[in-house]
């Protein structure tokens, strides 16, 4: 017999107090009959009525957004954007909190992650509690720091460029993205129409002029002509083989970072904050101190970043081997540290490249893994080569404290770790944590 479908409850309306903050943007409340509520542009202590957009019946959460503000938390701001807010544009989850409450939040969240996860306190891991934000980027309330130099656009049936809301396919057509970085929002993406096609991605190089559009094409769909605010080279995204091709001007983009002149192609990784590869290369040189002729490993290298910062330290009795899986970057790497024959780029999986190399011991390692982490073999892997120190680059507190227990485990304990709001007005940020042999020092 099947069993009748669960009544949805979106729509339904719920007056609740406001708990902690959770990983994800949102925070936790409880219904009186204690079911437990996700609530999105809430701020902890409020209390709101929370509307539900997602769940039914007997559901373990209902995803909700706070529609009314009854009383407010003395870190509430209005909204400078005027696309935010409850089912509207979903790339911003704080717009509605001040900068200062922004970071406490995500230093709420990121000890929180460590403590359930891995087992650590703040002290634990070697780490102040403090979300420190990039050079600039300290704005009053009501300010918004104009940081993100690749928006992916999507666009809708008649052609208007807009932002997807939260956890929706359907699209908020905007007139100006605030937190879009100058070098984006001179295209003037946002002005023209962009008739049979799906998204537009705008990137705008940090150190260069260099600026790009990724076109992707609705099924079928041709290529307008591309007649930007500023000179601009155009690819486009593959129908059949999903592959980014050039249409015309380069086919990439030159960063500046480390001293360097980095070439990202075809839309490749690079971190989006203007300050963020040096800030980051900064704080993984300062953990790991490396020493003229030491053996480095940058795992999941990119382009070669954190690889080309090394390479200057150990010198050429060192050496540094660089893995990556996108064939692009690999190029990119290659390309980028050609003038230090001390640099080795493989290219592949670093669970699957790092084995076969024959490694058994290292100096140091800096890793630098995707959302979902490192994962446990590998980690237990990298302890076996028993590096001095170990820097782990992280944009995800969840799997940054789920790899430190494996570290742990492996033997491997944070000595120093740093946070850093690299990603205003969201949910994201991106923590570097420097790791040695447990025991060492203590």
């Amino acid at each position: 017999m099947q069993a009748e479908p669960k009544k949805s409850l979106v729509g339904e309306e719920y007056e609740v107090e406001v708990g902690p903050v959770a990983h994800g943007g949102h925070c936790i409340a409880r219904t009186d009959e204690g079911q437990v509520l996700f609530v999105r542009h809430a701020l902890p202590g409020e209390r709101v009525i929370a509307r539900v957009t997602d769940g039914e019946e007997g559901a373990r959460f209902l995803r909700t957004d706070a529609v009314s503000i009854l009383e407010p938390s003395k870190d509430r701001v209005e909204a400078p954007c005027p696309f935010s807010g409850p089912g509207r544009c979903g790339g911003c989850d704080w717009q509605h909190a001040a900068p200062g409450a922004q970071r406490r939040l995500k230093s709420a969240v990121i000890a929180e992650q460590l403590q359930r996860l891995a087992g650590l306190s703040p002290e634990d891991a070697g780490w102040d509690g403090t979300v420190e934000p990039a050079p600039g980027d300290k704005v009053a309330k009501g300010e918004v720091p104009a940081w993100r130099t690749r928006v992916q656009y999507a666009v809708d049936a008649d052609g208007h460029a807009g932002l997807r809301k939260h956890r929706s396919h359907d699209i908020e057509p905007v007139t100006h993205c605030m937190i879009a970085a100058p070098g984006v929002s001179e295209l003037g993406i946002e002005k023209r129409e962009w008739p049979q096609i799906a998204t537009v991605e705008a990137i705008a190089a940090t150190g260069s002029h260099d600026r790009q559009v990724i076109l992707t094409p609705r099924p079928g769909g041709r290529l307008p002509i591309v007649e930007l605010d500023k000179p601009v080279s155009v690819m486009r995204v593959g129908e059949k083989d999903g592959g980014v091709h050039r249409v015309h001007g380069r086919p990439f983009v030159r960063e500046r970072a480390a001293d360097r002149t980095w070439r990202v192609g075809n839309g490749g990784f690079w971190q989006v904050h203007p300050k963020a590869a040096d800030l980051l290369v900064e704080a993984v040189m300062r953990g790991l101190m490396p020493k003229k002729g030491d053996m480095a490993l940058d795992l999941y290298c990119g382009v070669g970043l954190f690889a080309g910062a090394l390479a200057e330290r150990v010198g050429d009795k060192g050496a540094v081997l660089g893995i990556e899986s996108g064939k692009r970057a690999v190029e990119d790497a290659r390309h980028n540290l050609q003038d230090l024959d001390r640099v080795r780029i493989e290219h592949g999986k670093v669970d699957q490249i790092l084995p076969r190399t024959g490694i058994t011991d290292v100096d140091l390692i800096v890793l630098d893994p995707p959302r979902a982490g490192a994962g446990k073999n590998t980690v237990t892997h990298l302890a076996s080569l028993t590096p001095r120190r170990i820097a782990y680059v992280a944009c995800d507190p969840a799997a940054l404290a789920r790899d430190l227990k494996y570290f742990a485990e492996a033997g491997y304990a944070p000595r120093r770790m740093r946070a850093f709001d690299l990603f205003p007005m969201t949910h994201h940020v991106e923590c570097v944590v420097v790791l040695e042999k447990a025991g060492k020092g203590a």
